[in-house]
This record gives C-alpha cells, sequence and structure tokens, in this order.
C-alpha cells in the first residue's frame, strides 16, 4: 500500500484521537511522537508511597518507644530498689541494732544487696543481715 505523505492518514487521525494524550507530528511525513516526559516541564517526583525509607523510619520509631518503655520501667525498678527505699525499710525494724544498721547502710551501696533485702519477707531481714555481717553482730530486743 502506498501513502501519500502530503495526505492525512487514517492511522495519524487514529493516534491523534487516541487517549495517550501523544502528540503525533505527521508534517514531513514520519511519526514522531514526543513524549510526556520532554512536554512536561521540570523533573519527575517519584511516588513516595510505600518508599523503602519509610518502613526505615517507622522501624526507628518503634524502637524509640520501645526504648522509653524499657528505660521507664528500669527506672521504676531502681526506685524500687533505691537507697532510701531501703533506708525507710530498715528504720521500720525495730530494735536493730547500731552496728548492724551501719553495716546494712555500706551493704546498700551494692544494688544486689538492696535488691535482695527488699525482696526478702520483712522476718527474715535482721537474719540475712546478720549473716552478711558474719554473725558478729547481734541484733537487741526485737519487738
Amino acid at each position: 500500500m502506498l501513502v501519500n505523505p502530503s495526505a492525512p492518514s487514517m492511522l495519524a487521525q487514529g493516534d491523534a484521537s487516541s487517549s495517550s494524550g501523544d502528540d503525533v507530528d505527521i508534517s514531513n511525513g514520519r511519526n514522531k511522537r514526543k513524549t510526556a516526559a520532554a512536554s512536561s516541564p521540570g523533573p519527575r517526583k517519584r511516588n513516595r508511597k510505600g518508599a523503602p525509607g519509610d518502613a526505615i523510619v517507622e522501624a526507628m520509631l518503634e524502637i524509640a518507644a520501645a526504648s522509653k518503655m524499657r528505660a521507664a520501667a528500669m527506672a521504676k525498678n531502681e526506685d524500687r530498689f533505691s537507697i532510701s527505699t531501703c533506708i525507710k525499710v530498715l528504720d521500720e525494724i525495730q530494735g536493730l541494732d547500731q552496728q548492724i544498721y551501719f553495716f546494712a547502710l555500706d551493704l546498700f551501696e551494692n544494688p544486689n544487696a538492696r535488691e535482695t533485702f527488699i525482696s526478702l519477707k520483712s522476718e527474715r531481714r535482721v537474719t540475712w543481715l546478720q549473716g552478711k555481717s558474719g554473725g558478729s553482730l547481734s541484733v537487741s530486743t526485737m519487738v
């Protein structure tokens, strides 16, 4: 089939009415398509939806939240076994010998000793303190 370059082509007219939005230049007998990228000014923007960076940011936020929760739990736990808490409990023990009292204050510098002291039942605390002191300290009358 012979095509006359000066005559409008059915194919070119069909292309012109197509939904692609591409312009067709048939003036010189050749179909030249202008791409959408060439006709739109400025750089293309990426679709941010579902980008890998978003997942990383979200994961980092979750890590930060978990870290804050852990820090709060540790602070609460440390408050429970703080030196001041141990001293308050120690002060509640009636009839405690002064030597054991001051030995306990020194012992409370150790976080493990504080936790053990607080975790013990109240009637066992004095016995535990005596054992830690080597049994050399005694308890005066306990009420």
